[in-house]
């Protein structure tokens, strides 16, 4: 599948229009048993096209131009950066339903570090992705570790996923949770429980 890029349109097959893409949606519409003629659902496709660009945007990112600019000012900062709480939106691969949590994601520098939104941003890039939940946490560790070069990284997501919240065997109130440890957090269960606790406060 080739992808084009430009500032308005991104992750786009580009073998596939618009136009197609809106009649696909319309005929699931009409599929469901509604009528896509209606007036409050005769904008739907062309709203799904927008939203779906929005979803679906990690494919037209590259991860690891988020971590190209370091800053190497450290002055011998050598413990873990630990940031909490980012806001976690995905679907999932199986169901495209909504995978809505929270990730953690800490690193161990060796010589540089990087700008602190920018964990957060190469988060988003996988999760705006079809996912699952696992391949995410490793997705997001491997590419901090490589990026970074860190001496070590950890990544937990704690994630409700809707395909089995809202459908199937309706749990509402079902949590996942997913960790994923590289380098001195493999390694040294030392850091590993300082950081599990740092993120259980």
């Amino acid at each position: 599948m080739k992808l084009v890029k430009n500032e308005n349109q991104k992750n786009i097959n580009n073998s596939i229009s618009d136009k197609e893409a809106e009649e696909a949606f319309a005929k699931i519409i009409e599929w469901i048993g509604e009528n896509p003629s209606r007036e409050g659902l005769k904008s739907t496709p062309k709203r799904l096209i927008k939203a779906y660009r929005e979803y679906f945007k990690g494919y037209g990112e590259d991860p690891n131009k988020i971590l190209e600019k370091t800053f190497g000012d450290v002055h011998g900062y050598d413990d873990m950066v630990i940031q909490k709480n980012i806001s976690v939106q995905s679907h999932c691969e199986h169901h495209m339903a909504p995978i809505i949590g929270v990730a953690h994601v800490a690193y161990i520098p060796k010589e540089r570090v990087v700008g602190l939104s920018k964990l957060a941003r190469v988060v988003d890039v996988f999760s705006k992705r079809l996912q699952t939940q696992e391949r995410l946490t490793m997705q997001i560790a491997n590419t901090l570790m490589e990026g970074l070069d860190a001496k070590g990284v950890a990544v937990s997501i704690d994630a409700t996923h809707q395909c089995m919240t809202t459908r199937g065997i309706k749990k509402e109130q079902a949590t996942t949770v997913t960790n994923y440890y590289l380098g001195k957090f493999k390694d040294d269960l030392s850091y590993q429980n300082r950081y599990l606790r740092f993120i259980s406060k």
